[in-house]
């Protein structure tokens, strides 16, 4: 069944008021007809079973729906941006796997520097990922950040906006990790399965690099704030591939019950 994303205000019981773009995409492109189903979901968990009705610009809701698709714990990427369409390729990916918050960062290797509009494209593409996978949240892609702000505002606490997901208080303890190429850091899924049961519901922040690495200066300062260096295997990964794999482990750990 085909799945809207609509803004809560457009919800006004038993009525969701449909933007025109959104009636176009329902009546002109999947042709859907009047009362003919589908799935109305805000983005903040909640979902409606709803029809298409004779009214202009508007469908009524038949019943709540529940699910349960979201990871038990919220994970927040810190991706250093590939470049060229590096982000547009790998959002759609992580989506699907269940991160709840995308926080575009920029290290000393970092060649990107996207523009408002780009931002915006990101979090339409996420919207329409979350959709297409069935998740009940939508991420929330942050504005691009420097690194080390990125790096200290995520430091061992849950994501300031927590209030938009399900992620714990800001002062519940996070699991933060920096994925690192060289060296003799830990693989990253030896360390979820030893700390996972330790700290069931906090958040897991993962930080990936771009381009070349990680500086040894930003490691090091990844360190100093509480940051885990952690491996991904023993081969050099693309950017792109980095936070895919990260979180494909990570996903892999938190469903294996």
């Amino acid at each position: 069944m085909q799945r809207l994303t609509i803004a809560p205000e457009q919800l006004t019981p038993p009525h969701i008021h449909l933007t025109t773009a959104q009636h176009h995409y329902l009546c002109r492109v999947l042709r859907l007809r009047v009362g003919d189903r589908f799935i109305a979901m805000d983005g903040g968990g909640h979902w409606w079973l709803a029809a298409l009705t004779e009214a202009p610009l508007q469908a009524v809701v038949l019943e709540a729906m529940h699910a349960h698709n979201e990871l038990p714990r919220p994970v927040i990427l810190l991706i250093a941006m590939p470049k060229g369409g590096g982000m547009d390729d790998l959002l759609p990916q992580v989506t699907e796997l269940g991160v709840a918050e995308i926080v575009p960062v920029v290290s000393d290797r970092t060649l990107l520097k996207p523009s408002p509009q780009k931002v915006e494209r990101w979090q339409r593409i996420v919207r329409e990922a979350a959709e297409q996978s069935e998740r009940q949240h939508i991420p929330i892609v942050h504005p691009p950040q420097p690194l080390m702000d990125a790096l200290k505002r995520w430091r061992g606490e849950a994501s300031p906006m927590s209030d938009a997901t399900d992620c714990l208080p800001p002062t519940s303890p996070a699991s933060c990790y920096i994925c690192t190429e060289r060296g003799v850091s830990r693989h990253l899924l030896g360390v979820l399965l030893t700390q996972h049961s330790a700290t069931p519901a906090a958040p897991i922040v993962i930080a990936t690099g771009p381009e070349g690495g990680w500086t040894e200066a930003e490691v090091a300062g990844a360190i100093a704030l509480g940051f885990q260096p952690v491996t991904l295997g023993r081969r050099i990964l693309r950017a792109v591939t980095a936070p895919v794999v990260a979180l494909s482990l990570v996903t892999a750990v938190l469903e294996q019950d």
